[in-house]
């Protein structure tokens, strides 16, 4: 494979992980576990420490780029800014206008992928099979909490970005959903979508810190402990796949940034019962087919990858 083929694989995969950024309840982990870069990314960020420094003023800048693996984490990292700057329209229009198709889609990019997952773990324990279900209980759980509403002051958008992007990195757990619990997730896609800089410069610096700080520990559990680790994501993904079930009843609206009334508060339906609830078509068979259509692209993309 060529360095420029390589370079485009890597900013397509940040692209991917910027797009399921973008929509809450899909993690951008998700899709770099999927892709094939999540432990490479989490090594590249735990590269970050004070010891850095001190190898900067002994070898130089060209040392520090190794070491940190500084190409992939620009290749990475651009796609996802330049996803998420392109496709924060196209996702809102998409989860407004075809929600049960879009959502479809992602439940069963999920469900393959937590397939995946925990055919990684090596050695199965009683250990491993509690963190699996404390794990997706409390996925489970934190997707049926009703949003609350905080101010956006800058310290709130500061611990926010921290927050979100930690979830960024964990499969199954949404760093847009958390800002959804929060009641900041409209104001932080309003400013993606105006280039606010002023919230996006406060918001990005909370992210930095916390994907900095939090990569560590992730990184040394994967190391240490990979298949107990490997068993918490799985259970995290495994519990995520209630928030993005695809027919959903809305009980509560609220008015966002744009006046426009959207969901705030819903329960999941059977497919069978969702048009009689909602007045909606369910949309049963297109929406199964795009869940297969997601489980055959990640069967492709993992047998692409085995030959690699």
């Amino acid at each position: 494979m060529s360095v420029k083929t390589d370079f485009l694989g890597l900013l397509l995969r940040g692209m991917a992980m910027g797009a399921a950024d973008v929509v809450p309840g899909v993690s951008g982990g998700t899709i770099a576990f999927i892709t094939g870069i999540y432990d490479r990314l989490l090594n590249s960020l735990r590269s970050f420490s004070p010891t850095l420094l001190l190898l900067l003023k002994n070898e130089g800048i060209g040392a520090c780029w190794k070491k940190v693996d500084g190409t992939f984490l620009v290749c990475v990292f651009s796609g996802i800014l330049i996803s998420v700057l392109s496709f924060a329209h196209l996702i809102s229009y998409l989860l407004a206008e075809y929600p049960v198709l879009i959502w479809s889609f992602f439940f069963g990019l999920i469900l393959v992928s937590g397939f995946h997952m925990i055919r990684q773990v090596r050695h199965y324990s009683v250990t491993g099979g509690i963190l699996f279900v404390l794990a997706a209980v409390s996925a489970y759980m934190i997707g049926t909490l009703t949003p609350a509403s905080l101010t956006p002051t800058p310290l709130i958008l500061f611990f926010a970005g921290s927050i979100a992007i930690c979830a960024m990195i964990l499969p199954g757990i949404s760093g847009s959903f958390l800002l959804l619990l929060m009641g900041l997730y409209a104001t932080v896609l309003q400013a993606l979508k105006t280039l606010d800089l002023m919230v996006l410069t406060v918001f990005a610096s909370g992210c930095v810190v916390g994907l900095l700080s939090f990569s560590h520990i992730l990184s040394w559990l994967l190391r240490k402990h990979r298949d107990l680790a490997l068993s918490l994501l799985t259970g995290l993904m495994v519990g995520a796949l209630g928030k993005v079930w695809p027919w959903k009843q809305t009980l509560e609206t609220r008015l966002n940034s744009s006046g426009q009334e959207v969901p705030f508060l819903e329960v999941n339906v059977s497919p069978f019962n969702y048009e009689s609830l909602t007045g909606e078509p369910a949309l049963l068979l297109p929406g199964l087919s795009l869940m297969v259509v997601a489980i055959v692209m990640f069967l492709v993309i993992e047998w692409l990858g085995s030959r690699k």
